[in-house]
C-alpha cells in the first residue's frame, strides 16, 4: 500500500477533534503548571540579576509538547493560547496581554515546525522551537515597552538566558516527557508510532 492511502498518512493531513481536544488537555494541565510556576520564577530571581530567565522556558512548554505529542500544524498555536486563558482564569495580572503573547509565541513555534515540514519531532527541533516563542516574546515585550528601562548589557543577559532556557525546558524537557508518554503507549491513540519512530527517541 502506498504512503498516500495508508491510514497513517490520512491521520496526518489534518486536525482531528481528537488532536484538538487532547491539545486543549495538555494546555490545560500546563496552564495549572504555569500557575504555579510564577512561584518558582520568583524564587530562582533571588540568586542573581535576572536569574529568573532561567526558568523561563516553561512558559513556552505548551506549544512544543503538544507538538511533540500530536505533530500536526496549528497544534503548537492552539496549545499556548488555551494554556495562556487558563493563566487568564487564574487571575493572571496580565490579563488580555497573555492572549497577544500567546498568539506571538505560538506562531514562532509554528514556523519552526513548518520549517522541517512538520515532520522532525527531534529534541533539537523543539529547542530551536523554543528559542522561536522566546524571539516572539522579546517582540511582545518590546511591544508593550518592557525593555526600555534595561541597560544594553541587562538585555543581553535577560534574553540570553530565556533562549537557553527555552532551548532546555521547552525543548530537551518537553522531549523527554514526550519519549516517556510515547513508551507508556499513550499517544498510540493519536498517531502510529512506528519503528524508525521508537529508533528515533532512542537516538
Amino acid at each position: 500500500m502506498s504512503a498516500k492511502g495508508s491510514p497513517a498518512a490520512s491521520r496526518r493531513k489534518g486536525l482531528t477533534l481528537t488532536d484538538v481536544l487532547v491539545t486543549v488537555v495538555v494546555s490545560l494541565v500546563l496552564g495549572v503548571v504555569y500557575h504555579v510556576w510564577a512561584s518558582v520564577s520568583s524564587i530562582a530571581g533571588l540568586l542573581f540579576i535576572q536569574s529568573d530567565e532561567l526558568v523561563y522556558g516553561m512558559w513556552f512548554a505548551a506549544s512544543t509538547l503538544a507538538f511533540l505529542l500530536i505533530r500536526k500544524p496549528g497544534v503548537a498555536l492552539i496549545a499556548e493560547i488555551a494554556a495562556a486563558h487558563l493563566e487568564i482564569a487564574f487571575g493572571s495580572a496580565y490579563g488580555i496581554q497573555l492572549l497577544l503573547y500567546s498568539v506571538v509565541q505560538g506562531l514562532a513555534a509554528e514556523l519552526v515546525f513548518a520549517a522541517f515540514r512538520y515532520r522532525n519531532a527531534s529534541a533539537v527541533v523543539a529547542g530551536l522551537a523554543g528559542i522561536a516563542a522566546a524571539a516572539g516574546s522579546l517582540l511582545a515585550d518590546i511591544y508593550y515597552g518592557y525593555v526600555t528601562e534595561y541597560a544594553t548589557w541587562v538585555i543581553v543577559l535577560k534574553y540570553s538566558l530565556r533562549a537557553i532556557s527555552s532551548f532546555v525546558i521547552a525543548g530537551w524537557l518537553m522531549y523527554g516527557l514526550a519519549k516517556l508518554l510515547e513508551r507508556a503507549g499513550v499517544t498510540q491513540s493519536l498517531r502510529p508510532v512506528d519503528r524508525k519512530e521508537y529508533d528515533a527517541l532512542d537516538g
